[in-house]
């Protein structure tokens, strides 16, 4: 990467990409607010939050996710979700995962038996969430959310007691979790359990670089701004870089469908926070101290 090349595209258009980066977020809202306008929710949730059935069948596959999913949907006259279940130590194909939203165990046992034409016996366990608990759950995380961020705000202030890049380092973080949510969204992705400590794994590595920058471009004056900023983009990119690809290759290679959307999640999440903290953050330190102090 030539990185004087765009440290000298960046110097000369930081205020409009700090913008460009700004109108992300507010897209990134209206996803979200298009979604619970449609559908009741900001983030379409899985079982473990929703609620309902989970039936695992290890069998031989003999039908297509989409042809299983269509056929049991017709034959509950309800909705049906159906995944792969694949083996740990082969990562072949060992049978389904389906999940019913509302439905006695007789009737879902009964439905798969009859559209895959097997007998259910030792080759299947079964889980029953209620939509009570996962409710619950999910409450209690965004509390933990809400609470994660107020005590990062106060830690964040009194170390560096300056009001504005404190509140760059939290609307970074907020840009993060916002986009990683707005592209689950587009994608259909939907959130579980697992989904839910990644977007908590996602706020942690977004502080991670943002202190990092915050940190040499408030607290270092041996250098110039431009050289605080050129040394801590080199360091920050070069460990967002090392942990895009380490979670890629977990994505990969793991047949764990809880790895894959923790994997998945994270990647989302550290490609927002290369623009939301190397343009949005540094754009707004640098014209806080341009307007505390004359150009550095």
């Amino acid at each position: 990467m030539n990185f004087e090349a765009v440290s000298s595209f960046w110097d000369k258009h930081y205020k409009k990409l700090t913008i460009i980066t700004i109108i992300i977020l507010i897209v990134s809202l209206s996803i979200l607010g298009f979604s619970k306008i449609n559908t009741g929710e900001f983030i379409q949730k899985d079982f473990s939050l929703k609620g309902g059935l989970l039936v695992t069948v290890q069998t031989v596959p003999a039908l297509s996710l989409d042809d299983l999913k269509t056929a049991l949907a017709n034959e509950l006259k309800e909705e049906v979700n159906v995944r792969e279940l694949r083996s740990l130590s082969s990562g072949e194909s060992s049978g389904y995962i389906i999940e019913f939203e509302s439905l006695s165990q007789d009737r879902a046992l009964a439905a798969i038996e009859k559209t895959l034409n097997i007998k259910l016996q030792d080759n299947y366990t079964i889980e029953e969430v209620s939509s009570q608990l996962g409710e619950s759950f999910l409450r209690s995380t965004i509390k933990a959310i809400i609470a994660a961020f107020i005590i990062m705000a106060i830690v964040i202030f009194i170390y560096f007691r300056e009001f504005i890049p404190s509140i760059a380092v939290l609307l970074a973080g907020f840009s993060n979790l916002i986009g990683v949510l707005a592209i689950m969204n587009i994608f259909e992705i939907k959130l579980s359990t697992a989904g839910v400590a990644a977007l908590l794994m996602v706020i942690g590595y977004s502080v991670d670089t943002d202190i990092l920058l915050s940190t040499k471009m408030l607290k270092r004056t041996d250098m110039s701004l431009k050289e605080r900023i050129h040394s801590s983009f080199k360091t920050g990119m070069t460990m967002q870089v090392t942990a895009i690809i380490a979670l890629a290759v977990l994505y990969i290679l793991t047949p764990a469908l809880l790895l894959k959307q923790i994997a998945i999640i994270l990647i989302i999440g550290l490609l927002f926070d290369i623009p939301n903290t190397w343009i949005q953050n540094t754009g707004i330190i640098r014209l806080y101290l341009e307007t505390k102090g004359g150009k550095q």
